[in-house]
This record gives C-alpha cells, structure tokens and sequence, in this order.
C-alpha cells in the first residue's frame, strides 16, 4: 500500500482556456477512515466537460484550494464499516485524488457484467452513457426511422450517442467533429453516415450539405453556430436535445447563437436541457438497454485511456482540446499492467 495520497486542486480561476498553472498536486499522509467509513484507493478516473464550468466562479463551482470532485473507481484497501468490505470495488465521487475516504451513503456498487471492462463504468455505463440515453430516450423520445445531427459527436457523448441512436433504430445519423480523422472514425467505426469537420466553413452549409433533407432531433453538445444551423435545417415538430455549451466554456462573453426565432414556432420546435443528476434513477434502466449489446460486441467502448494520476491535469486540458476520441479515462498504472 502506497505510504502517501495525492489530491488535485484548483489553485486559480481561469480567464479563458484553462493551464496546468492552474492546477497543483498536494502531497499527504493517508486518509484515516474514521468509524462508519472506509478508505478507497482510487484505480480509474473521470474527466469530463462540466469540470471546465465548476472552474469558475460560480455557485457550485470548485472552491480554490480545496481537493477536486469527480467520477472515480476505486478499491476499498481498510474499513471502518461492515457495509463495506476491504476488497470490494465502488463508484464515488470524490475523484482527483489518489485514495478517499468515504461512507457507505457515498458510493455506488457497481455489478459485474461478464465481458464488460471497468472503464465502461465511467463511459458507457457511466455518466456519459447515461447523458446519451436520456437525451435519446426521455427528451427527444427519438423514434424509428428519425434523423439526427449531433455536435461534438466524437466525444464521449458524442460517440455514445450516435451508437445508441444506432441500437435505437434511428434514421440518418450526422454528426460535426474537429479533425479529419475524427470525421472518418465516426463515419467508419461508429455508424454515422456523413459528419462534418465544423473548421471547414459556416455550419449552415455544412449541415445543410450533410443533412439536406433535414433532421427531426438535434444532440446539442456546443452551442453557437452549430445550434443556429441546427434550428434552420428541423423539421416541423423536431426536437433539440440541450446537453452542453462546449463553445462558450472557454471564451467569455462569448455570445448565444443567433438564429431566427420564428423557425421555433412555426416549425413547432421542442428545445430542452436537463442534467444528468436528475435521472440517476435510470441507471438500472440503462444497464439492460446496453450491456447486452457490450456483451454481443454490438456496442464497442470508444474511449480514450491515459495510464498514470500524474497524467489527470493532462488529460483533462487535452479533453477540452479535442484530443481525445470518445470518452477520456485516466487509468491507474497497476490496472493498467493487470490489463496487458
């Protein structure tokens, strides 16, 4: 057992495009679990868009000098609580730090699917997965046959998203990514059937080339433009699923996408927004939909794993970049060789 922890913390705010600067690693003794509680050692971590927004001031947000939050996996090595045993594999939210200290009200058990990676605990399974299906299922009610244009689409979201609408039985499937080599992953290995790189010129003509029939459903992960192409290219009684606003988190100020706002009542658009938070009742709902399909080999994990905490601040700017394809792990070096 490692004799020392080491946590994340915010140390500044942010004016624009976050750095490592902002970030330090504190060093400390291990936590010490006290009665009714049990100590963690974390294995595999989350990072994840709304990390940028919790960045700032705001109500909620990340207090400076204090350990970050996060979506995390880990092993309880000690305990204090026999409703915890050492051994046994949690899901918590206490992440950014190498070992936590939690109650049995703090985590989640997480069930073991025969053929399914603990990854897919934090991607597919996870928060990601669970964003994607409701987004598909419980906002847009997507039906069979419908169209769909999703932002953003290879994220973790993204990818997600497009592979269940897949399942779902939707229609045409386009998407928007920020590389050639992004474009061509969705369009060979994810299913989509045309996707635009959003560099290449406005995003009116380059939806309105990739979709030029229209699209009934809109996944928005970015805002802006692409929500302004978005409104001009539904169809009547199209609806505009609102996960995130990737294109302001980063520039200040920035301002909302302009579009015209008589499209939304003479097309009878639906736009709707929701967190994630509030639909953890659907986990359970979202393991049926989706673990037999990991298990078939139907449903590929497309995620993007980086081995080593000290690797966590990296991962996270690199994320906000775009760097990564799918959804970005950071993976404990033991795991990491048990896995090999």
């Amino acid at each position: 057992m490692n004799k020392t922890a080491l946590t994340v913390h915010q140390i500044a705010r942010p004016h624009g495009f976050p750095t490592a600067d902002h970030f330090a690693f504190i060093e400390s003794t291990l936590p010490e679990p006290a009665a009714g509680s049990a100590l963690v050692e974390n294995l595999y971590w989350s990072v994840d868009p709304y990390h940028r927004e919790m960045m700032d001031d705001v109500p909620g947000g990340f207090a400076l000098d204090a350990p970050l939050e996060g979506r995390t996996i880990g092993r309880v090595i000690a305990s204090r609580t026999p409703r915890l045993a050492e051994g046994e594999l949690v899901f918590h939210r206490q992440g950014w730090r190498t070992h936590a200290a939690v109650t049995p009200e703090e985590i989640r058990r997480l069930p073991r699917f025969e053929g399914v990676p603990l990854t897919a605990y934090l991607s597919t399974l996870g928060g990601t997965g669970l964003t994607a299906y409701v987004g598909l299922t419980r906002i847009a009610r997507l039906q069979e046959g419908e169209d769909l244009f999703v932002s953003a689409a290879a994220g973790g979201v993204g990818t997600a998203t497009g592979r269940f609408a897949r399942l779902l039985g939707a229609g045409r499937l386009v998407g928007s990514a920020g590389s050639a080599a992004k474009v061509g992953h969705l369009t060979r290995e994810v299913g989509y059937d045309a996707v635009f790189n959003y560099h290449d010129g406005p995003a009116a003509d380059l939806l309105a080339k990739a979709a030029p029939d229209g699209i009934d459903v809109f996944v928005d992960n970015v805002g802006g433009e692409q929500l302004a192409a978005a409104v001009g290219v539904l169809r009547e009684f199209g609806r505009i699923v609102r996960v995130g606003t990737i294109s302001q988190y980063n520039t200040p100020g920035t301002a909302s996408a302009i579009f015209n706002y008589a499209d939304i009542v003479e097309k009878s658009i639906r736009m709707e927004g929701f967190l994630v938070s509030n639909y953890r009742d659907m986990q359970e709902e979202l393991y049926e939909f989706a673990v037999p399909h990991l298990q078939s080999g139907r449903l590929p994990l497309d995620e993007t794993v980086l081995d080593g905490f000290e690797h966590i601040v990296d991962a996270f700017l690199g994320m906000l970049r775009g760097e990564n394809t799918g959804k970005i792990i950071v993976r404990d070096r033991t795991e990491a060789s048990s896995v090999r």
